[in-house]
Order: structure tokens, then sequence, then C-alpha cells
């Protein structure tokens, strides 16, 4: 079966405490807001930390139009982008010895923040010394989901093709898409609540010759479901000046109710049920989201806790941010033979799901 060989995550520059983000929203919304104080609550509330950006906290409350705020997700997607991949091709906690990006079959590149034709990956084959027949698969538009949707796709593909390599790069520059004169209220959430987040993950079919260092994750099987008519619930609005931000505040109400039958009937197909799932690689799409999770499935916090350490750290960088999380249970090292879920929630309204084991 796949495996999942390597994971990497690069930090763009830029590092914003949560109360530099509380300053910057108060200046900006103050005028618009009468109970201003009592809205700004949402960023002490939701138990970030700090985040990081690609650009100065300064640049944020200028004006920008959307070409620029593209051209911006060009240049820096291409630029972390790399960072990523020569990071996962040359983790030595993971790998015996580097890969060389020839040794790499397919490219499956997702993101939803910013519009690129060619795509980010043909624009970083151009810059490192892949061969040029690698498979490009760019997946866009899954927003939050992406990052485990990239996942299972390259398991699908290594399925096929099992003596392959895949790389699943994940990019979102969220910051980008930050409109200062939009005074919605998922707005203020969004302000609130996401970062920018770059990370990388090797799979490789089980014909491959790549050699690893210790126990990695195996894919042992992948799921979708989508919530008819639900479209309303998160996303992207667009309009002449960029991406404006969709998200229902009825998003831990809907976890609740929807996630815990989609999680127990994917793991009884498999002759397992929650008491065999040691680890649980959750996107961490907000404190409420987790707690939906844990209500969900009827996990205890522990469950949650690197999750949650994530949060707190980089907030929800969309796509990416599982993959974080997925890293920090690699290293971890679990014992050959345990059970995790990987789950991301994403516009759709979407889930995925896979059962990995450590082998």
């Amino acid at each position: 079966m796949p495996k999942i060989l390597s994971v990497s995550t690069v930090l763009p520059p830029y590092e914003v405490k949560q109360q530099e983000a509380v300053e910057l929203t108060r200046s900006l919304f103050s005028n618009r807001f009468k109970d201003i104080e009592r809205l700004l609550k949402v960023f002490q509330n939701g138990d970030i930390e700090k985040r990081d950006v690609c650009m100065p906290l300064e640049w944020y409350g200028q004006e920008h139009d959307f070409e620029e705020r593209n051209d911006l997700y060009i240049h820096h997607a291409t630029h972390l982008g790399i960072k990523a991949i020569q990071s996962c091709l040359q983790q030595s906690d993971f790998l015996q010895t580097d890969v060389s990006p020839s040794e790499i079959d397919a490219i499956i590149f997702v993101s939803s923040t910013g519009i690129s034709t060619p795509s980010i990956d043909a624009r970083i084959m151009n810059e490192l010394p892949f061969r040029d027949d690698v498979k490009r698969i760019p997946l866009w538009g899954l927003g939050c989901a992406g990052g485990a949707a990239g996942l299972s796709r390259a398991f699908e593909y290594c399925k096929a093709f099992p003596k392959e390599n895949v790389l699943v790069l994940a990019v979102e520059l969220c910051s980008l898409t930050f409109q200062k004169d939009d005074y919605s209220k998922s707005n203020l959430v969004g302000v609130s609540l996401f970062s920018d987040g770059v990370a990388c993950a090797l799979i490789a079919g089980d014909q491959s010759e790549i050699a690893v260092a210790g126990a990695v994750p195996t894919i042992v099987a992948t799921t979708s479901k989508l919530m008819p008519n639900s479209e309303d619930v998160m996303g992207w609005d667009v309009k002449n000046n960029g991406l404006h931000v969709v998200f229902s505040k009825s998003i831990p109400s809907i976890i609740t109710e929807w996630l815990g039958p989609f999680v127990h009937e994917f793991l009884s197909t498999h002759g397992l049920t929650k008491d065999d799932i040691a680890h649980f690689v959750a996107h961490p799409g907000g404190k409420k989201v987790l707690a939906a999770y844990e209500q969900a499935l009827g996990f205890d916090a522990s469950m949650t806790e690197i999750s949650r350490d994530v949060l707190r750290n980089n907030g929800n960088m969309s796509s990416p941010t599982v993959l974080y999380v997925l890293q920090q249970f690699m290293a971890l090292t679990p014992q050959a033979g345990e059970y995790g879920i990987v789950a991301a929630l994403g516009p759709g309204f979407c889930g995925e799901l896979l059962l990995i084991q450590w082998d």
C-alpha cells in the first residue's frame, strides 16, 4: 500500500502576534462597528497566539487590487513552494538519503488562494531539476479540505503506479485575500483565524525504491463526502477587488451532526471503531471546530492536542494545516500497527478522510 514517506512545512517570513492583528483590525473597523470591542473578543477566544504571513503587517492596512494580490500570490507561492519541496526531499528524520527531484513522477499542487496559469507546479519545475515528463495535477477550490484530498489523490495514483513517487504540495496565502473594506462578520472571523502556510508530502507506491529511516504511515483507504446544497457554508465570493471569505457560524454545529456518522461509517467499512484509532490527525479549522470533532466522535481532548498546538502557533492555514499536524505525528514515531485518521473539511461543504496505519 502507498506510504507517506516525508512531510515538510515552511513558514512565511513575517510573524504576527494575535494582539497585533487585534490592533490592526480595531484601527480599520472601529468606525463601522459601535460594538467593536465585543466583536474583537473573537481574537482572544480562538486560542491562537501567533500566525505567519507573507507580507509586512502594514501592507494589510493599505489598498490593493486583485492584480497586485495575485502577482504576490504567484511570487510567494513559487518561492515558498520550492523551499517546501527541497525540505521534504531532504528530511533526514524520515528518509535514509536525500531524494532527487528527478525521482519524482507526479506533483499534486493544492491551493485555493490565488490563480495561476500555468499553475505554480510548472513554475517550480523550471527552478528545480525535475524530469520534463512529470505528471502535473493541480487541485483548486478545495480550501481547508485540500491537504487531505491531495494525500487521497496521491494514494490513488500510487495504487495505479506502485513504482512511482508523488509530491503533494499545499500552498495557501490566505492573508493576501484580506479585504480591509469588507465589514462583514465573516471577514472579521477570517481575520482572526486565517494565515499563510506551505507544506509538502512525499507519497510512494509499495514498489518504490526510496528508503525510509523508521516507521511511516501507510495509507490504507480514503473516502470523500459532499453535503448537498451547502455552498454557502464556506468558500469565496469572487468580486472585482479579489476573494471575499464566506464563513458560516453554523460550521461547528454542522460538524457535530454530520461528521460522526461519516467517520463511523468509514471505520465500520474496514472493520474498525473509534476505539481502534490511536491518532487523530485533524485539520484544526478553529477552536470550536476541534470541540465539535471531539463531540461528534467521542474523543477526549488528548486526541486533538497536536491539532490545538498547530492552531495556537499557526492559525488556520487552510489546506496545508493538516500536513503540519501530520508532520508532528510522524515525528513522534508511533508504534507499528497503530491506526490513525486524517480528517479535513472544506467548501462544498465536504469532508475528506484517510485511514492510515504505521508500518
